[in-house]
């Protein structure tokens, strides 16, 4: 039996902690502008754009604490793969949180339906304008880490969203000024509401895979069991089990059965180094097994 971490890697949260730090600040700091010219202006899609940017600095720092407490060494013993998975919990934060935004700003608009308000668009304008520029620059930084950890990922789609709202708010206060139609503001805010939730469920999809041990996305079980079944001196693959631990943090365990006379040594090495250079799975515990062996046919599950 061989236990594997493979080349050295880092999970990939950590390495972009600086993005999320910068970021953290920057939303942070304009949420507050935000709100200020929503409730002055009266306008909804600038409240709505608030809120989903309120829940941007939740996120941004749930995210950021993620980072920190997965490198954490666990002290009780109880945690074998350490605290890795919050990264995954953060992510599901950001979920329920841009869930709860957009289901706000829904009720919100269809209270508004058919009122008269006023609103003010030369300010909800400008805020509109310079939160956009905000976004966009927080979304250049997140961007370089979003493919690589799910929990950047979620504050990336987090921001995402924050800067069509932004859009919202820009053509909102443009079409009010020259329509003077209020319900626009409304329609707009409702908009970004059903984008919100969209993005929410996309990105629950992929938590609720990591956290259901569903395979790695890109990596399929099949191949890497005809690859395993492959190697020189293998009979049989089973008991195969893949899952990603945290993002950049794929994980397999599998048994092989050797053919009698063939020194199990080098199937290990074989396997090991597929494994990792093939399919990207550097932790990989391989347990090994001759013809004769079926203590595994007695599992019950």
């Amino acid at each position: 039996m061989s236990h594997s971490h493979g080349p050295p890697v880092g999970h990939a949260g950590g390495a972009h902690r600086w993005r999320l730090a910068l970021a953290l600040v920057l939303i942070g700091g304009f949420f507050v502008v935000e709100l200020v010219a929503g409730l002055l202006t009266g306008s909804l899609a600038l409240l709505s754009d608030a809120g989903h940017m309120a829940a941007d600095v939740v996120t941004l720092a749930a995210a950021l604490a993620a980072t920190v407490i997965a490198v954490r060494p666990d002290r009780s013993g109880r945690r074998t793969f350490g605290h890795y998975r919050i990264e995954v919990f953060a992510s599901l934060l950001a979920v329920l949180i841009m869930l709860g935004v957009a289901a706000a700003v829904v009720i919100a608009g269809i209270g508004r339906l058919g009122r008269e308000v006023h609103i003010d668009t030369g300010p909800m304008l400008v805020v509109g304008v310079l939160g956009l520029i905000v976004n966009l620059a927080v979304l250049v930084m997140l961007h370089g880490g979003a493919g690589e950890s799910l929990n950047v990922k979620g504050a990336y789609l987090e921001v995402m969203a924050d800067t069509v709202g932004s859009i919202g708010v820009i053509v909102a206060a443009v079409l009010l000024r020259v329509t003077g139609a209020t319900w626009i503001d409304t329609a707009v805010a409702l908009a970004v509401g059903a984008f919100i939730a969209v993005r929410a469920v996309l990105l629950a999809r992929e938590v609720l895979g990591v956290l259901g041990q569903a395979a790695p996305a890109g990596i399929d079980p099949e191949l890497v069991r005809r690859d395993l079944a492959a190697i020189v001196g293998v009979s049989d693959v089973h008991d195969l089990h893949l899952w990603t631990l945290t993002s950049g943090m794929e994980v397999a365990t599998v048994h092989l059965v050797v053919e009698a006379a063939v020194d199990p040594h080098p199937v290990l090495d074989a396997a090991q180094e597929m494994l990792s250079t093939t399919h990207g799975i550097a932790h990989a515990t391989v347990q090994t097994e001759p013809t004769d062996h079926h203590g595994c046919l007695e599992i019950g599950w």
